[in-house]
């Protein structure tokens, strides 16, 4: 879906429109605490839904916005119908996330240079005549 800017469309490419889906996903902090029970491994959806106080269609609808985003997969095994965590999303997330730590960082180092540089100026004895 293009999106609107100053008046004009551009359209998103399928690597922003994931990342936006992910990040989306990740807002809410009931699918956060879905996908770190996942991470220990597949479980139900049942099981899934015990810790909260949500109706099962309400837990299956936090599924579905995480299955749209590649973070969740579902299978089937005889009547099982088991959640599976999917990291490649989060890894997505991870890198776009490195580009803008590295970005801080020298800004910080900077810092931290400016910063010595005025210490060493105070240290410096002032010379009276």
């Amino acid at each position: 879906m293009p999106a609107e800017r100053g008046g004009r469309k551009r359209s998103r490419s399928p690597a922003a429109d994931r990342l936006s889906a992910t990040f989306a996903a990740l807002a809410d902090p009931t699918r956060r605490a879905i996908l770190a029970r996942l991470a220990s491994g597949p479980t139900s959806v049942t099981d899934l839904a015990a810790p909260f106080a949500i109706s099962l269609p309400g837990i299956s609808k936090h599924l579905k916005v995480l299955e749209r985003a590649g973070l969740v997969a579902r299978g089937r095994e005889a009547q099982w119908r088991p959640c599976q965590l999917r990291a490649g999303p989060l890894k997505d997330v991870a890198d776009w996330v490195e580009h803008y730590r590295q970005f801080w960082e020298q800004r910080f180092d900077r810092l931290d240079d400016y910063l010595h540089e005025l210490q060493g100026k105070e240290k410096k004895p002032s010379r009276k005549k």
